[in-house]
């Protein structure tokens, strides 16, 4: 099935002289959900001259969004911790008194795998209405093998009831439960590594992380952890440097990770080793903004080291309950000091290179998949310059002939807020076929 989209301005996102890619008289040629052929200059080239054109009216079109490190998948709220911050506790001190990741852990082992389905719902719905069209989520507060599983499983189903692309990660070395504190080495051997062998014998596991941290796991026991999912042929990535500098990001890069995350503490040789393997450096503003943070990641060295940055919402009750890309763009900007460029790039290309994914998805070049986001802006650069703002127009993702999806043309709308929470589809005046 062939398709054409005219009167575009396109963000290609593809590397090159040209900010953003930006062809501003935009065609796309698409194929069974795959891009055929991309022209700047209006062109159709022939044999596709006797395809009718579906126009756009000059708006922007970008490749669809890709949230590249969430936890949208738990149980329960942590509102009363956010109180407790306000009031002069800090995230050490409230994780260190049994608060904190281990809070979440008991909401989330109480609820089933529906339950969790069903409170993810409303948080992924949010996302796509901003463009989302590839998400990574989490596991890490079940800290059971069966919990855990029961989290990916969830998380996997997300992926069905959605048109959107879901990427799972294993990380149930995210903290010690109760019943393991001070056991951490027999936490992983029972838990942890065979839980792995479990996930991954399920399918339900497409990576391995870890937190790296002074109030989680040292660099020796994920060595551990990753030395399995090497052995299991699980790529793995890391939460690292986000309060201290342990080397988590150099130890990562050591097992070619697709990525660190959080980074607010990385030095010079944790970034050499990132430049070397070519690891994505993942920036969480969303918890930077949240804990008040001071110690800034440092982009201007990732920068000059051609480290690719991503940005991503960290969507977690306890430190990012965000569910909004595109603010987690316009902090990558103004807290970090990125480019509005260098935030879409956060978002597209260089987030699906933190998944993996960056052959199929992430720009808008021929042989990708046709997943775009339309937008009712001028410029590119409006995506991270407003606040609280969503100028997106449509998200289209176009299956790929003999894929998973139902063979569709998905075009999906803004969702209206109110009209999402618990609702098992789309309201049908907000989601046309063809």
């Amino acid at each position: 099935m062939r398709k054409i989209l005219s009167d575009l301005t396109i963000a290609t996102m593809q590397a090159g002289d040209e900010p953003y890619g930006l062809l501003p008289c935009g065609v796309v040629g698409v194929e069974d959900g795959i891009i055929a052929w991309v022209s700047g200059d209006g062109a159709v080239p022939a044999g596709w001259r006797d395809v009718e054109a579906e126009k756009f009216g000059g708006r922007l079109m970008t490749p669809a969004l890709v949230d590249c490190h969430t936890h949208i998948v738990f149980g329960g709220n942590r509102a009363r911790e956010f109180e407790m911050r306000l009031e002069g506790a800090t995230y050490e001190e409230i994780a260190r008194a049994g608060g904190g990741i281990v809070s979440t852990v008991a909401a989330t082992r109480a609820l089933s795998e529906d339950d969790l389905v069903e409170a993810a719902l409303p948080r992924l719905d949010r996302l796509i209405g901003e463009g989302v069209g590839t998400i990574e989520i989490k596991s890490g507060y079940g800290l059971t093998i069966e919990d855990e599983l029961k989290m990916l499983r969830a998380a996997r189903r997300l992926g069905e009831l959605r048109q959107v692309r879901v990427r799972t990660s294993y990380l149930a070395a995210h903290a010690l439960p109760p019943e393991y504190k001070g056991r951490a080495d027999a936490y992983l051997g029972e838990v942890v590594l065979p839980g792995m062998e479990a996930a991954k014998a399920e399918g339900v596991a497409d990576a391995v992380d870890g937190f790296c941290e002074t109030i989680a796991f040292t660099p020796e026991e994920m060595r551990r952890v990753f030395d399995k999912a090497r052995a299991l042929g699980l790529p793995v990535k890391l939460h690292a440097e986000q309060l201290s500098d342990l080397g988590g990001a150099k130890l990562a890069a050591s097992f070619g990770a697709l990525s660190a995350d959080h980074l607010e503490y990385l030095g010079e040789d944790g970034v050499a080793a990132m430049a070397e393997a070519g690891s994505v450096a993942v920036l969480l503003p969303g918890a930077f903004y949240f804990l008040r943070e001071k110690k800034l990641p440092p982009v201007a060295q990732l920068r000059a080291a051609n480290v690719p940055i991503a940005l991503a919402t960290d969507c977690n009750p306890g430190s990012s309950p965000m569910t909004s890309l595109l603010l987690a763009m316009n902090m990558g900007c103004t807290f970090f000091r990125m480019t509005p460029e260098e935030a879409l790039a956060g978002v597209t290309r260089n987030a699906a290179r933190a998944l993996g994914l960056a052959d199929e998805i992430g720009t808008i070049a021929p042989g990708k998949r046709a997943e775009f986001a339309i937008w009712d802006v001028d410029h590119p650069a409006e995506l991270a310059y407003r606040i609280g703002d969503n100028p997106l127009y449509r998200r289209l993702l176009l299956p790929v002939h003999g894929g998973p999806k139902d063979g569709r043309d998905t075009w999906l709308a803004r969702v209206p807020e109110g009209r999402m929470r618990g609702s098992a589809t789309f309201p049908d005046d907000e989601t046309t076929t063809s």
